[in-house]
């Protein structure tokens, strides 16, 4: 048995343990890293990989992934094709300034295009679902704000992404949480989405179409903490987990360096803000930013 499988809101099916005896099928659930168990009985049961045995996690979480290799072959070229994107489309837009505004244009369109296919997709598969299934991570509201800056170029909207999206997208483009086999079309979404977040930024600060202004960090960090909290609001009232304020991911992420719960929430601000600090770096020779 393989592939995917629909049921009760769950989708990919990852294999089979047993537990005192007793076999249960394995599913990816489509909201923020549960696992759906379905017994031999055919009940179906929302649970949490700390929720088993130890000795089980790791056959679940080696069933995931398996044809995707972090940092292999496929994944330093995405990385590289990422740059090289960004790279020469900024070159271009300096060399011929008539295209920058096309160039700009397309490209958001491109990753709003990207997104709008993504929510046909996940509405056909039932994945749409209250309240796991919304798209509440800081990634979609990354994604959102990347288009906006793209299109209309709203200065908190570049801001707000120069600093989240490439100290926190670009994480997801180097340890990438992969729920299907690869390259299955989530997965080439995953990419795409996350990937065009990234060169979209750096094509807007490398073809010099936008920069940060004075009080910039400090700005983006009273904002992403608004947002965290609202959040965590959610996730209390919901039982979700949107930005893993709640657990980590069951995969190997950055976060764990970073302690357990409720610790690296604590780190992760800190490492935010020397991360802002230094992507603020460059801009430094400006006195007006240098006061911020």
């Amino acid at each position: 048995m393989g592939g995917l499988f629909e049921a009760e809101g769950f989708f990919e099916f990852l294999g089979e343990v047993e537990l005192d005896g007793v076999t249960f099928e394995v599913f990816a659930h489509p909201g923020v890293g549960d696992f759906g168990f379905r017994g031999e009985d055919g009940t179906v049961v929302v649970g949490e990989l700390s929720d088993i045995r130890h000795g089980t996690q790791g056959s679940i979480v080696g069933m995931r992934n398996q044809n995707f290799q972090l940092f292999g072959v496929v994944h330093l070229a995405i990385i590289a094709a990422m740059f090289l994107t960004a790279g020469l489309l900024a070159w271009w837009s300096r060399r011929v300034p008539a295209v920058a505004t096309p160039v700009r244009v397309s490209l958001g369109l491109l990753l709003l295009s990207n997104e709008l296919i993504y929510y046909v997709y996940k509405f056909q598969k039932g994945w749409f679902q209250f309240p796991a299934g919304l798209p509440l991570q800081l990634c979609d509201l990354i994604l959102w704000l990347t288009v906006a800056a793209m299109l209309i170029k709203p200065q908190f909207a570049f801001e707000f992404c120069f600093f989240a999206g490439l100290a926190g997208t670009s994480m997801a483009v180097l340890t990438p949480d992969l729920w299907e086999p690869f390259p299955s079309y989530p997965t080439v979404y995953f990419f795409l989405a996350h990937c065009g977040i990234v060169a979209c930024i750096l094509y807007l600060w490398w073809s010099k179409a936008m920069r940060p202004l004075p009080g910039c960090v400090w700005r983006v960090m009273l904002a992403l903490n608004a947002y965290a909290v609202s959040l965590g609001l959610f996730n209390w009232a919901c039982k979700t987990n949107y930005m893993y304020l709640c657990r980590k991911p069951e995969g190997a992420s950055l976060l764990d360096f970073l302690g357990p719960w409720p610790v690296y929430l604590v780190v992760g601000e800190v490492v935010a803000v020397v991360l802002f600090s230094l992507l603020a770096l460059p801009f430094r020779r400006d006195p007006a930013l240098s006061r911020s």
